[in-house]
């Protein structure tokens, strides 16, 4: 018993530990999710909830965790920057629907930020962490920028994103059955703007047209909640 403890507490200040951990909890949340198809099955909600479990068991701070598992962190930025392979791949079809698609950027991008941001403030939130409230439903690169830009908390900004993404990622299926919403294009945008990487990757399990179309919107709506973030966020402060 004693020398498995010494061999932890080794491997505990591994880094290479903890990068090994959260890839292997992603592929095993993975493999539940292609099992169950359900949408509380969610690879990300799985993760989490596996990683979080081990952390406190074993007593590890996260600081210590997040130095094995900042590569993974590292990949956000040249991941999002891929999504502009969809965005190229699928030009002719967006040609088609642009007016429409704007539209709908538009009005989902200023839905996400301003009613965060005034529940937020009806709930008495004020100051840096009102700040951090608003870019949560950007992907998370864009959205820890805008956060530090406009004086927020980056760290609490992370949180919030990844909620967002979850939540999304678990009630756009049910909720787009309800409204009656099939078409995937559509389906797919809706929940790029809303739940960014975390809904992307959920909507690319179910159809391969709504995953593109959803990298899409989570693309168009970073851009656009780089711009809007700001300006909304002057009226609160």
């Amino acid at each position: 018993m004693r020398d498995a403890i010494d061999l932890w507490t080794y491997l505990a200040q591994e880094p290479l530990l903890w990068l090994t951990l959260t890839l292997v909890a992603y592929l095993a949340a993975d493999a539940v999710g292609e099992r169950l198809r359900h949408p509380l099955a969610n690879p990300v909600l799985i993760s989490v909830i596996l990683i979080g479990a081990v952390l406190l068991a074993t007593g590890t701070p996260y600081a210590r965790y997040f130095e094995g598992a900042q590569f993974v962190h590292f990949m956000l930025g040249p991941a999002t920057v891929a999504l502009a392979f969809p965005l190229h791949e699928n030009l002719p079809r967006l040609k088609r629907t642009a007016l429409p698609m704007l539209a709908a950027l538009a009005a989902g991008s200023l839905t996400a930020i301003g009613t965060a941001v005034a529940v937020a403030w009806a709930l008495g939130v004020r100051g840096e962490t009102l700040l951090s409230v608003a870019p949560k439903s950007a992907t998370a690169p864009v959205a820890l920028g805008v956060s530090e830009q406009i004086g927020g908390i980056p760290s609490l900004t992370a949180v919030l994103v990844i909620i967002t993404g979850i939540v999304g990622a678990v009630i756009a299926t049910p909720l787009l059955n309800f409204c009656g919403l099939t078409d995937w294009r559509a389906r797919g945008f809706a929940v790029g703007v809303a739940a960014h990487g975390i809904g992307t990757a959920h909507a690319f399990r179910i159809n391969s047209t709504a995953g593109a179309f959803s990298g899409i919107g989570m693309g168009l709506n970073a851009l656009l909640t780089a711009v809007l973030a700001p300006l909304l966020i002057s009226l609160f402060v």
